[in-house]
Order: structure tokens, then C-alpha cells, then sequence
């Protein structure tokens, strides 16, 4: 049995991937409604604030969600992409670190040390819609205790993957909530091949079947079926041999140091 590696995704690019004996909680969005968008799942409950990091890949409003980051502890070291590192220094963390391209953030703490690889991505990383407000987008690579994962938040297909190394977990992201995706998103076809570019044991797809348009579904059957209901399916009969995608309930806790007898798609 390898070192301990466990995640629970909460739904949307929200998650927690326990590591090195440290909770990672990245890009937290655990509200029930944001703006026309409602979650179409239950909430998550507090757990799902209770971290000793905080990963942040961009400023826009479903990675950088105020009112969620209001209820992580204090104590929290938040790590998050340039324009939403402002926003988060408003709100009292004891450490928040800026996350700049190809620098590499260490943390060490008592439950243990993680090193903290920011990578490009290929996404607007400003806070919309508000004028003037400039951000970067950002990924992250982590690894302690033995483990890595990656998270390349919100990207499209423009960003290089070569140098980013193979990892236990990849976290891509392979949906929206319509009406279209976008340039600067990733399908579950072009996710499934940035994973093997990246090379994954596991696999767990984000940022899909949990908010949705109010209405949106009525108006729209097909796109909601595509951009929502289907995607997670698509992506794990996309994936290569060599990676096992797991696709968990919101908020169910996935152990993932069985090895490659865990979870299968």
C-alpha cells in the first residue's frame, strides 16, 4: 500500500486532496446559488471548509468565491493566482502567497511539508465582469509525502503540459454551464489528452455537472446534456489505459492508496 492519498470533490472545481498528512482545498465554491447559476446537488456541509491550504487558480467568481473562503479557518494558507490574491488578503488569512507562474511555494507546517508548482494556463484570469480588474490564471502542481496531484484549474488547450511531470491525481477540468464552452475551457475529449500528456495514475474530472442556468435546461435540453449530464462519462471513455477515472458523488471521500485496485470507471 503506498503513501496516503484520498480526495473529495464538493462539486463544480471545488475539492480536497488530503496529502502528507495535509488538507488541500482547491478553488472552494460551496454555496448553493451563484448569481443566475443553481447547483443541481446537495450543498457541501462544513467539512468541506476545513483545510490547512487553500489553493485559488483565477479571480473569477466560481474559483475565487468570497463568501466560501469566509468560512475556511484563518489559520489557512491560501495560495492564489495574481488579482485573486488581493481579493483573498481582505479577509484575514494569518498567509497569503501570490502565485506567480513558474515559481515554486513551500509549505511547512505540523502536519507536514508540501511544495506548491505554479503553472501557466490558458484561460481570462480577470475578475469579471468589472472593469479594470486584472488577474492571471493559474494551475498548480503539488507533491509531499511521497504523492503529487495536479490541478490546472480553468484552461483551454493553449497552455504546455510536457514539462509538468507525471502525477498520482490529475484534477482537469471538462465542462461549463453553457450556453457553449468557450476557447479557453477544455472538452472531456481534449482533458482525456491533456492527462496522458501529463501522465496520471488516477483521474478525477472537475468542473462540470453541478451548476447550471436557471431555466437554461427547459430552453436548451441538448446543451445541458452535453456541456452538464454527459461529460464525465465522455471523459473517462476518452481516457488511455493508464489512468483510472474516478468519478465520485458530490462529497464522497475517495481513498485512493489502495493502488491500482481503487476505484475503476
Amino acid at each position: 500500500m503506498g503513501e496516503p492519498l484520498a480526495v473529495t470533490w464538493w462539486g463544480h472545481s471545488s475539492a480536497t486532496v488530503e496529502l502528507a498528512g495535509v488538507r488541500v482545498a482547491l478553488d472552494p465554491l460551496l454555496t448553493s446559488r451563484l448569481l443566475h447559476l443553481r447547483r443541481y446537488a446537495e450543498s457541501p456541509g462544513p467539512e468541506a471548509a476545513d483545510a490547512d491550504v487553500v489553493l485559488v487558480s483565477h479571480a473569477h467568481a466560481d474559483h475565487c468565491h468570497v463568501p466560501s473562503l469566509k468560512l475556511f479557518p484563518r489559520t489557512a494558507t491560501v495560495v492564489a493566482a495574481p488579482g485573486a490574491a488581493e481579493l483573498v488578503g481582505r479577509l484575514g488569512f494569518r498567509r497569503v502567497v501570490v502565485a506567480v507562474p513558474g515559481s515554486t511555494v513551500r509549505l511547512e507546517g505540523d502536519a507536514g511539508t508540501l511544495e506548491v508548482e505554479v503553472l501557466p494556463a490558458d484561460h481570462d484570469g480577470r475578475r469579471l465582469p468589472l472593469p479594470g480588474r486584472r488577474g492571471t490564471a493559474v494551475g498548480f502542481r503539488v507533491e509531499g509525502g511521497g504523492r503529487s496531484f495536479w490541478h490546472p484549474g480553468d484552461t483551454g488547450p493553449g497552455v504546455e503540459l510536457s514539462d509538468v511531470g507525471r502525477v498520482d491525481l490529475a484534477l482537469p477540468p471538462i465542462g461549463g454551464w453553457g450556453p457553449t464552452l468557450g476557447l479557453d475551457h477544455l472538452d472531456p475529449v481534449q482533458a482525456a489528452e491533456a492527462v496522458e500528456t501529463v501522465g496520471a495514475t488516477w483521474a478525477l474530472p472537475v468542473h462540470w455537472g453541478t451548476f447550471w442556468g436557471t431555466g437554461l435546461r427547459r430552453v436548451a435540453p441538448r446543451t445541458h446534456q452535453h456541456l452538464f449530464v454527459t461529460p464525465g462519462r465522455r471523459f473517462a471513455e476518452a481516457l488511455g489505459d493508464g489512468t483510472v477515472a474516478v468519478l465520485p458523488a458530490h462529497g464522497e471521500r475517495v481513498d485512493l492508496a489502495a493502488g491500482p485496485a481503487g476505484p475503476r470507471r
